[in-house]
């Protein structure tokens, strides 16, 4: 038997991800920079892992219920209508998940399958396509343009649309541009969906690092509620990202749906890290406050740092990433990114990871330390004048 040809070719068929490419060759050069992975250099606040090491020291080590502790439900429900007015019952609208990841994985194998389709906006995260396909249903993509600012625009989103539409994406704060979505920007769009039988599910993971303004939830429209299913997580703005924890808000029949997956793939999400979790939404307004103040300093560092350079940036104003420019090199996305990495040990992801939109453009990620920041755009800065030589 030849195990290669037990694979299923819509496995084969997915390619894998693009930034892990660079993370992996980066880890095998001495004196590298990394921009590539969008982790926080912050450690996890203190009180937090105390929290975490305090529930392991009382012995609470074994699983937790499947849709997660209900005190932690019931702070992550605390959360939302605090933070962005908007409340969900914690016993039947809110399931803790694996991450932000597992919770778009088992929404879309809860809502779609072969003849629907699924509208991603992109450049975006690179689990949307991959997770949708998988499903069997078709991705539709809509490539958002720079002089937009990256924006989902009323007019993109109509021409989208088909009678098999069933869901749409809705990755704001962007990964990997740093767009936002404006409340101006989300009554156009709910006007084109409030009557329509589309959910959206709205991937909020960089919902408390925006630099301008607060972040708009579309779930805090009332005609959109219903047919929002909120993602987001722990691992961006408590600086948690190994901690692996992740939650979705919405309808219950939609929850429900996503439980069965849940518990039956997963069981449950980590104890230790709901433990965690919940001490930092119960304490953490003033340590994410911290980080969002030391992100922005970084983001200006950085915008600044490549317009320098000559490479046109647009202002990102939320998560904590740039997508510059590279057209006026003349090179590609792939090929600017491997001789960047190979001729001056600086790595940063090509736009192409985040869908063929991305072509022509770079994203590199702040949320490193600015002597980091400073020495790698130092280092871009003579890749790209050796290019004009």
């Amino acid at each position: 038997m030849k195990m290669s040809d037990m694979i299923t070719p819509t496995i084969k068929n997915i390619p894998p991800s693009g930034i892990r490419k660079f993370f992996d060759l980066v880890n095998e050069m001495k004196d590298a920079i990394s921009l590539s992975i969008g982790e926080p250099d912050f450690v996890t606040p203190w009180n937090v892992r105390e929290a975490g090491i305090y529930s392991l020291e009382k012995g609470h080590t074994h699983y937790s219920p499947n849709s997660g502790f209900i005190e932690l439900r019931t702070e992550i429900s605390k959360y939302y209508k605090r933070k962005f007015n908007v409340g969900y019952d914690p016993k039947n609208q809110i399931i803790v998940t694996v991450g932000g990841s597992e919770a778009i994985d088992i929404a879309l194998r809860s809502l779609v399958g072969p003849g629907d389709e699924v509208i991603i906006p992109e450049p975006s995260f690179v689990a949307y396509k991959p997770c949708t396909i998988l499903t069997g249903a078709t991705p539709v993509i809509i490539n958002l343009r720079v002089e937009d600012q990256f924006r989902l625009t009323p007019e993109l989103l109509e021409k989208a649309i088909t009678p098999r539409t069933k869901v749409l994406i809705l990755p704001f704060p962007n990964n990997p541009t740093g767009a936002i979505m404006t409340r101006e920007d989300l009554d156009k769009i709910v006007e084109i969906l409030k009557d329509k039988n589309i959910v959206v599910l709205s991937d909020e993971i960089y919902s408390e690092l925006t630099y301008e303004g607060r972040h708009v939830s579309i779930a805090s429209y009332p005609e959109m509620k219903d047919k929002t299913l909120i993602i987001n997580g722990f691992s961006k703005s408590y600086a948690m990202t190994g901690w692996r924890l992740g939650y979705a808000c919405g309808h219950p029949d939609l929850i429900g749906a996503m439980y069965k997956i849940h518990q039956f793939a997963i069981m449950s999400s980590p104890t230790t890290a709901q433990y965690a979790a919940t001490e930092a939404l119960k304490s953490g307004d003033g340590d994410i406050e911290m980080m969002r103040r030391e992100y922005n300093r970084r983001r200006r560092v950085m915008v600044d740092g490549f317009r320098k350079v000559g490479l046109e940036c647009f202002e990102p104003l939320g998560a904590f990433y740039v997508f510059p420019c590279i057209k006026s090199t003349g090179l590609r996305s792939e090929e600017f990114c491997e001789r960047l990495l190979s001729e001056e040990k600086v790595a940063i992801v090509p736009g192409t990871a985040f869908g063929e939109g991305g072509e022509g453009f770079i994203r590199a990620c702040y949320a490193y330390s600015v002597d980091n920041i400073i020495e790698a755009l130092k280092r871009v800065e003579k890749f790209v004048s050796s290019l004009k030589k």
